[in-house]
């Protein structure tokens, strides 16, 4: 009798359909294997809806176990990245963050947390700037908001005709979240001191001289949310960054797996070994 062929569990056509969703969970499985750990995926604005799907992929992580969280983020609520950072601390022995491409103020943030933060030659971290969410979906940063009211505010002092313009320029900004900018940028300072608090084996000594030497790069002197800043950047200013060898099987990996979610488009994922959410992002109005 020929022996029994091992087939997937799924229907045919489900198991298609899903193919690249298997393949990516089997890399995913892959890399764990490799390097003793478990392996998640976060690529997403940073919002409070997140933390119930990263809760999803590790609410049964082995507390003794380390977990590397691969993460792609332009940004988005401070306060959420400490809480997933403090989420994630609390469900392994060490984590780190793998960055492949960018993690910008939220995401930053949310590295802060890690005991290391693994960047390769494109990687990139990013002004602490809160971002908010416009009507139409797209994202705005704190500082953008701020200077673009105040611009505004002396242009029609000085040309009290131009009002009109200026108004429908600014027609998805509310005093509402002007005001939220504000209170946002100045508590920045806090964030970033909660954010490495979060990091389990961190004194209080090394928490506040991180902050300083953070405070300049990433708060005080960046004038645009787009401002790069590198891993030589990140070790001069004291964060736990490994730099690594893109020959590295541990990097060629990674760069196989970050491969098949930027041919997706880059959605909004949340996936792990045994859970998968592949979410569109809200459509943007165009601008007519």
């Amino acid at each position: 009798m020929s022996e029994q062929l091992e087939l997937p569990e799924q229907s045919p056509l489900f198991h298609a359909q899903q193919a690249g969703r298997y393949e990516r969970q089997r890399l995913i499985a892959e890399y764990e294997e490799a390097f003793g750990c478990r392996l998640v995926i976060l690529i997403d604005a940073i919002f409070p809806y997140g933390t119930t799907l990263l809760e999803e992929l590790i609410f049964d992580a082995d507390p003794e176990q380390d977990l590397h969280l691969l993460l792609n983020s332009p940004g988005g609520d401070g306060e959420t990245a400490v809480r997933l950072a403090r989420s994630c601390q609390s469900r392994c022995n060490e984590l780190t963050v793998i960055v492949p491409d960018m993690a910008k103020s939220a995401g930053t943030l949310l590295t802060m947390g890690a005991h290391h933060i693994l960047m390769g030659p494109v990687s990139d971290l990013g002004p602490v700037d809160p971002q908010f969410q416009l009507p139409n979906g797209s994202l705005a940063a704190a500082k953008d908001i701020i200077a673009a009211v105040d611009d505004a505010t002396r242009k029609v002092e000085a040309a009290p005709d131009t009002y009109p313009l200026h108004a429908s320029l600014l027609a998805d900004v509310t005093a509402l979240m002007v005001h939220q900018a504000r209170a946002a940028l100045e508590r920045t300072d806090a964030l970033v001191e909660e954010a490495l608090s979060s990091c389990t084996g961190r004194s209080a000594d090394e928490v506040a001289q991180l902050k300083e030497q953070l405070h300049e790069p990433l708060i005080e002197l960046p004038a645009t949310h787009a401002a790069i800043f590198g891993a030589d950047d990140a070790i001069r200013s004291g964060l736990p960054v490994i730099k690594a060898d893109p020959r590295s099987p541990q990097w060629q990996l990674i760069w196989r797996l970050w491969a098949k979610y930027f041919d997706l488009g880059l959605p909004r994922i949340y996936e792990g070994r045994r859970a998968s959410h592949v979410l569109p992002w809200p459509q943007i109005a165009e601008e007519s």
